[in-house]
């Protein structure tokens, strides 16, 4: 998938930017993983301190999509580590965004997928299977719904309402 320039793509969109159909998530994310840049259809996900649901998506085929987990902000536990995302890779996840924390930052570094997570927090989460899967969920200043299109680089991390010509 061709990458396209958050910076470019702000430029050369005012009006979506105007209307709110192109959406900037405040720069709180830390970059890890593998790929820098990455894009694709959202599949969001709202849980707290608890990652049964985001196992459980990523063992579906990715098919080039971004989950995008509301993990409420939590910093008292991880909700994605190195075998989600060895996980993701291998499902073909284009990339994983997490309002909360990851775990095992080397092995994820180490995967060929983005990731953007708050900060790594080494204790494991909750495993009850509680939250909603392809629900709107709300972080970062942004409403991001389910099927929506996310775009990530170094300099950001935009939502579309729609897919973004490059």
């Amino acid at each position: 998938m061709a990458s396209l320039a958050t910076a470019e793509a702000c430029d050369s969109n005012a009006s979506l930017l105007a209307s709110g159909d192109l959406r900037c998530l405040q720069p709180i994310f830390q970059i890890y993983g593998q790929c820098q840049a990455f894009s694709g259809p959202i599949v969001t996900l709202k849980v707290f301190e608890d990652n049964v649901l985001v196992r459980e998506l990523l063992e579906t085929r990715g098919e080039g999509r971004v989950l995008v987990i509301d993990g409420g902000g939590s910093m008292r536990c991880a909700l994605v580590g190195g075998n989600l995302g060895q996980l993701a890779q291998n499902m073909g996840w284009a990339g994983i965004v997490v309002n909360g924390c990851i775990r095992d930052v080397d092995e994820i570094n180490g995967c060929d997928i983005g990731v953007r997570a708050l900060a790594s927090h080494p204790q494991k989460s909750n495993k009850k299977g509680i939250g909603e899967k392809h629900v709107p969920i709300h972080f970062a200043g942004t409403l991001i719904r389910d099927g929506e299109w996310l775009y990530a680089d170094s300099d950001g991390i935009l939502v579309s309402k729609t897919e973004l010509s490059v």
